[in-house]
This record gives C-alpha cells, sequence and structure tokens, in this order.
C-alpha cells in the first residue's frame, strides 16, 4: 500500500495553481485583493481536507486486510518524512534485488534494460505542462489574454494617448523656441511628403516651388536656414502658392520644426540636386546662412 501525499502539500499545491491561474486571466496581482480569490483558496483547501479525509478511511480499511509483516513495513515507511520519501523516490538507486525484479529479458551488447517508472518529479511536470498547455490554448483562443494583436492595440492606444497629453501639456513651439534636431527629420519628412512635395517635389529637388537644396533663396527674412524654413512654412509667401501653413492652422508648430529640420538636412547634410539631375535652376539670391 502506497503512502499518500499530506494534506498540507495538497493545498499548497491548489494556491499555487490558483495563484497562475488567476495571474493568466488577471494579467496582474490585483486579484489578491478580491474576496473571489481568497473565496477559490479556502474552498480548494476544503476540499483537499475532504479528500484527506476520504482517504483516511479508504486506507484504514486496506491496512486491516494486510498482514502483519506488512502492517510493519507500512508503518516503517510512514515513519519517514515526506520529503525525504520523495527524494528518495526520485534520485535514489534500487537495490539490486529491486533491480533483479524490475530486469526485462533482453538486451543490447551488454546493456540490459529495467523497466523503472518514471521519476515522479518527471511525472509532476508533464501534467502540470499539460494542464498549462490547455489553460494557455483555452485563454489565447477565448479570451483576450495572449493575444499580441490586441496587445498592440492596447499599447498603441496608450501610447497615443500618453503623446497626445505630452504635447498639450508642452507650450507650442513657436519660432524663438524652435530648435534644429537630428531626431526631427524623419518625422519632417513625413510632413513634407505630405504637403510639401507637391510643390517642391521628392526630395525638395524643386518643380513649381524652388529647388530646396540649393543656396539660393528667394525669400530670407530670417539669418539662419533652419530658423528661415520654419518662418516661410509659418508665414506663407505673399502672391505665391505657398500658403501660411502655420497661421492658418494646417501645420502645428512642432510639425513646422519638424519639416524645417528636414529642409535644413536636404539642404546641409545632402548634395544639392543640380538641373542635370533633374533639380530646378536656382532661384532667388544666393545665401550666406549664419550657423544655426
Amino acid at each position: 500500500m502506497k503512502q499518500r501525499t499530506p494534506v498540507f502539500v495538497n493545498i499548497a499545491i491548489i494556491i499555487g495553481l490558483l495563484i497562475i491561474f488567476y495571474y493568466l486571466f488577471v494579467q496582474s496581482y490585483a486579484f489578491f485583493k478580491s474576496p473571489y480569490f481568497w473565496g477559490t483558496v479556502v474552498i480548494g483547501s476544503i476540499m483537499a481536507y475532504i479528500h484527506s479525509a476520504i482517504g483516511d478511511l479508504v486506507e484504514n480499511n486496506k491496512f486491516k486486510k494486510l498482514s502483519n509483516e506488512e502492517k510493519a513495513a507500512y508503518l516503517a515507511e510512514k515513519k519517514v518524512p515526506y520529503f525525504q520519501r520523495l527524494y528518495a523516490a526520485a534520485f535514489k538507486k534500487q537495490s539490486d534485488t529491486q533491480e533483479k525484479d524490475i530486469l526485462i529479458d533482453h538486451g543490447f551488447d551488454g546493456i540490459m534494460e529495467l523497466d523503472n517508472q518514471l521519476p515522479k518529479w518527471w511525472v509532476g511536470l508533464f501534467w502540470f505542462g499539460t494542464a498549462f498547455m490547455i489553460l494557455y490554448i483555452s485563454a489565447y483562443a477565448f479570451t483576450d489574454f495572449a493575444s499580441p494583436l490586441k496587445e498592440y492595440e492596447v499599447e498603441y492606444r496608450e501610447q497615443e494617448a500618453s503623446i497626445a497629453k505630452f504635447m498639450a501639456d508642452q507650450p507650442p513651439i513657436t519660432i524663438e523656441s524652435a530648435e534644429f534636431s537630428e531626431d526631427n527629420i524623419a518625422a519632417g519628412e513625413e510632413v513634407f511628403k505630405t504637403n510639401c512635395v507637391s510643390c517642391h517635389s521628392e526630395g525638395g529637388k524643386g518643380g513649381i516651388g524652388p529647388n530646396l537644396t540649393d543656396n539660393f533663396w528667394h525669400n530670407q527674412p530670417e539669418k539662419t536656414l533652419f530658423k528661415n524654413v520654419f518662418h516661410v512654412v509659418e508665414n506663407g509667401v505673399t502672391g505665391t502658392a505657398m500658403q501660411a501653413w502655420g497661421k492658418n492652422g494646417v501645420l502645428s508648430g512642432n510639425e513646422i520644426q519638424n519639416v524645417a529640420a528636414y529642409v535644413y538636412s536636404i539642404n546641409q547634410m545632402k548634395k544639392p540636386i543640380t538641373p542635370a539631375e533633374g533639380g530646378a535652376p536656382p532661384y532667388g539670391d544666393e545665401a550666406k546662412w549664419e550657423k544655426k
């Protein structure tokens, strides 16, 4: 007759599994404050005690049917602490007599095969993994847990809200506070493609509007190139198709700062696009910009 697992071990396993399962569905440890969780713990513990009591009745009934020698062996084994028995079952090597009893009647190349039972720790991990797999697949298929697309949507909305709040709390960017940063070039390129490319063509090589990659500028109200672009985009150019993107409310100060950074980059950080390469011919006077 085999020794049974103590009830306190079963209760610890139940509580551990409940914590794992609750976390899978709640995705935080807030359930520790929930009466439903602790109610489940109490119910699970009571069920474990009932199961242990029923096991005691069955065990006593079987014990009465044992011979005196079997009773003595059972009682001697029961005196061994549970965790010591568990360790021995998992790692202790069988004696020669025990190996003889489980020896399979065939071998190969002098290696004999034993009909060993799988270690209890291995069996336990197998059943835990099986239960976890069933629970995880069910949660993935029928709940919002572990869905990368839904998680992405939630995080994307949170980031958008965070950015919107940050921008709302920041003072509006003006020509006085605007500063060039290479970090703004990529965002400025997107603004340029959306609003400016129809006149200034791809890469700022010019078309209806002037070539933005050379050093000839018709409008030079500012002393630095970056501030000059900011001024022109914000206020527009009277008598031309260049509208006042900032004054008209089409672009925010942040967007003007970004597109000014992009125009500065294609003018100062890249080679000019000449007429021979498809660029518009020079328009205006040669600029002598101060350092930004």
